[in-house]
Parts: C-alpha cells; structure tokens; sequence
C-alpha cells in the first residue's frame, strides 16, 4: 500500500453542513486502518488528507466517495505521495 496526499479546495457550492459528513467518512477510512493525518487548511480554503491504496486508481475512487466531492462542496486532487519517514535524514551531512 501506498500513500496518497488528497487535496480539497472549496468550491461556490460549500455548505458547512458537508463537514461532518465528510468527518464520518473520515472516521470510516481510520477504521480501516487507511488514513493518515487530515486537517484543514488555515485560511479556510479547503484542507488535506493522506490515504493508504493499491494504486492511484483506488486513491481516486477513495477521494470520489467523499461527501465533499460527491455533493459539489469540493474539487479534489489527488497525488502519489512517495513519503520519506524522518529517521531516513538523520546523519546525513
């Protein structure tokens, strides 16, 4: 499996009320052991998440069936995302 950075911007036709429906599917993906860390944006444009797929197909498939997207409050980007853990930089010069 492989990490997949999904972006979302907010489009005209964002309601608030798609939030916590977006949350819930949030909540399903952790329970399945696929998402990674998730947030908003700060300036209130939209926001990000990391999910774990086969394949970038999946990814996209995973990001369609978001409410955000799938109600018209938010367009999507979705990216292959070859993360590099942290300890990979330690002693390097």
């Amino acid at each position: 499996m492989t990490w997949f950075l999904i972006l979302t911007r907010r489009t005209p036709n964002f309601r608030e009320e798609v939030v916590g429906e977006h949350r819930a599917y949030l909540r399903e993906l952790a329970g399945q052991g696929r998402l990674g860390l998730s947030g908003p944006f700060a300036d209130g444009s939209g926001g990000a998440y990391l999910v774990r797929a086969a394949d970038l197909e999946e990814a996209r498939q995973t990001a369609l069936a978001d409410p955000l997207y799938a109600r018209g409050a938010s367009a999507l980007t979705v990216k292959e995302w070859q993360t590099v853990e942290p300890e990979a930089y330690r002693g390097e010069a």
